[in-house]
């Protein structure tokens, strides 16, 4: 029967450079005895027992007569990938011998490795020390951006004892030593890096290889989605998708999808993000939303969500790996969300809606294929959570009586794009409270957990109202800003609930002194949405935190003013 050629599938991976590191050449035990060996703590050696892993190894190298230690402390997070390698350079002026690093057990283990990567380049000889369950996303890290790199994995976690944490340190202290001092042609072997995913880097022509593969009988070409098991299985077992069905990426699709889209396709809206640290690019984002399901009129939403997840504030390099189970919320507000079916009414949180759903997986579905943040390979996350697969939708101005957040930030006419690293909602039930005083203290209840960041990192939240509540509430006398003094105030902890539990706080200053300490730094940052349908059932949408704020972004074309229509974007 005739074989028929297929139309190739594009690389979701984008364009992807694999640098292979040139180690710093490795010093003698003379040079350690003479020398300063640099102690590089990313903050996480000061809870539990991790305390003991400096002073252990310090003590092993005294007994050596390696005496001469040199100590630096500083968190990685809140730093961009030039941010780390500036303050390597900072740390190298130091004039090390060697360094030791630690440690890459949790959210902080990306960006700390690209610190000790630095230290390589920079010429001083380095070892990592990691533990579970960073180790293996440092290998991901050192593995796409160094194609190699010395590591010391100890198996500890947050119950070991001091007995524990100092018996893994010596048993792989041979591990550290080597790591230092190996000669030329044995160090390659020590700082080799076998990781699951990728030995194949994409291809210059950014195509997949898997078309040269199939060849599918016009028979078969009659058949409704014929040969999508096959494609699915080779995305899949490669790691490409969320592992749902996927729009085939092809080059005829991936042009219509910019339709609505007169940005350059290799324009850069995200800089050296995750694993990778790749760039993602308006391209990167076009071939998402093809496998996603999208219409073309998405993509100018989707741009602007990412260039808001680009900013700063918003600590993109280490929300993509980290171990919260938060999805990337995209929020939007304003005329564009109408006209492009973002749907803010019943069930808008939930299936069938097809903007939402399929924007929401387009992000999704961008960060794990370029920036490589592989759940349960790349990806910290411990249970991770649905508000992964898509986390999108609108704000309808129908619903409200109050003023939306595109009108309090622009005016009504500019639609915007808010994005917030942040868990699945929280359900809030109240359909017995009479009045808009007893629904407050209700949702204020609901605002926080101890087992929430926000009890540890008071920070940004979204309070999502349903139109009955709402109503309640403003009959009553509270518009958004009495409800947001209300929530500040009286949504905390007790200073001694959160002591010594969760993780490690990250407050604005003076707030460790507070007693009860709030989950908000201002009223300010409580965003008040009206969404969903008739009933008693609002939510609360609580924050990852950790150097991460909401940013509202406005919808622009390329020239900088405000989009009116989807129709102003078309080529």
């Amino acid at each position: 029967m005739e074989k028929f050629a297929l139309e190739p599938l594009l690389d979701p991976r984008g364009r992807q450079e694999r640098p292979q590191l040139k180690l710093a050449p490795r010093v003698n035990m003379e040079d350690l005895q003479k020398g300063r060996i640099l102690f590089y703590n990313n903050t996480k050696l000061e809870f539990c027992n991790y305390t003991e892993i400096f002073p252990r190894i310090k003590k092993l190298f005294a007994d050596r007569g390696i005496k001469n230690f040199i100590d630096f402390r500083e968190t990685v997070r809140g730093k961009s990938t030039q941010d780390l390698i500036n303050y390597a350079k900072k740390l190298a002026a130091a004039k090390p011998v060697a360094a030791v690093v630690a440690l890459g057990d949790m959210g902080t283990s990306a960006a700390t490795t690209v610190i000790t990567i630095a230290f390589e380049e920079l010429g001083i000889p380095s070892v990592y020390i990691t533990a579970p369950p960073g180790a293996q996303i440092v290998e991901g890290v050192a593995f796409y951006r160094a194609g190699r790199l010395c590591l010391c994995p100890i198996d500890i976690y947050q119950a070991s004892t001091k007995e524990e944490v100092m018996a893994q340190v010596d048993s792989q202290f041979d591990c550290i030593l080597e790591s230092l001092t190996l000669p030329p042609e044995k160090i390659d072997g020590r700082a080799k890096l076998d990781f699951k995913l990728d030995q194949v880097a994409p291809a210059e022509n950014g195509l997949l290889p898997i078309m040269e593969k199939l060849a599918v009988a016009e028979e078969k070409l009659r058949e409704p989605g014929s040969y999508m098991e096959e494609i699915m299985d080779y995305f899949n077992g490669e790691y490409l998708g969320d592992g749902l069905p996927i729009i085939p990426p092809t080059q005829s699709r991936y042009e219509k999808m910019l339709t609505y889209c007169p940005y350059a396709p290799e324009e850069v809206l995200a800089r050296e993000i995750g694993p990778s640290g790749k760039n993602i690019t308006v391209r990167d984002v076009a071939v998402a939303a093809v496998m996603a399901g999208c219409k073309p009129g998405y993509m100018p939403i989707l741009v602007t969500a990412f260039k808001a997840m680009a900013n700063p504030k918003y600590n993109f390099l280490q929300s993509v790996t980290t171990s919260h189970p938060g999805g990337n919320l995209v929020l939007v507000s304003g005329p564009l969300a109408q006209e492009l079916g973002i749907h803010g009414g019943q069930g808008c949180l939930g299936p069938g809606f097809v903007a939402n759903a399929t924007i929401g997986r387009a992000v999704n579905l961008a960060i794990i294929n370029v920036c490589r943040a592989v759940p349960g390979v790349c990806d910290l996350d411990c249970l991770a959570s649905q508000a992964e697969f898509t986390y999108c939708f609108a704000e309808d101005p129908g619903l409200t009586p109050w003023t939306t957040i595109n009108e309090e930030c622009y005016d009504k006419d500019t639609t915007t794009v808010l994005v917030l690293k942040a868990e699945p909602p929280h359900d809030i039930i109240d359909f017995l409270s009479l009045n808009g005083g007893d629904l407050l203290d209700t949702i204020t209840d609901s605002c926080t957990t101890l087992g929430s960041n926000n009890a540890y990192i008071p920070g940004n939240l979204i309070l999502v109202v349903t139109p009955d509540h709402a109503k309640m509430l403003h009959r009553d006398g509270y518009d958004k800003n009495r409800i947001r003094e209300h929530i500040h105030r009286y949504a905390y902890h007790q200073a001694p609930m959160v002591r010594n539990r969760g993780l490690v706080p990250v407050r604005p200053p003076g707030f460790d002194e507070m007693h009860p300490i709030p989950v908000t730094r201002s009223p300010r940052d409580i965003e008040i949405v009206v969404a969903g349908g008739r009933g008693g059932h609002s939510e609360v949408i609580l924050p990852w935190a950790l150097h991460s704020e909401a940013i509202v972004e406005p919808v622009l074309l390329p020239d900088g003013k405000i989009a009116r229509s989807i129709k102003e974007f078309k080529r």
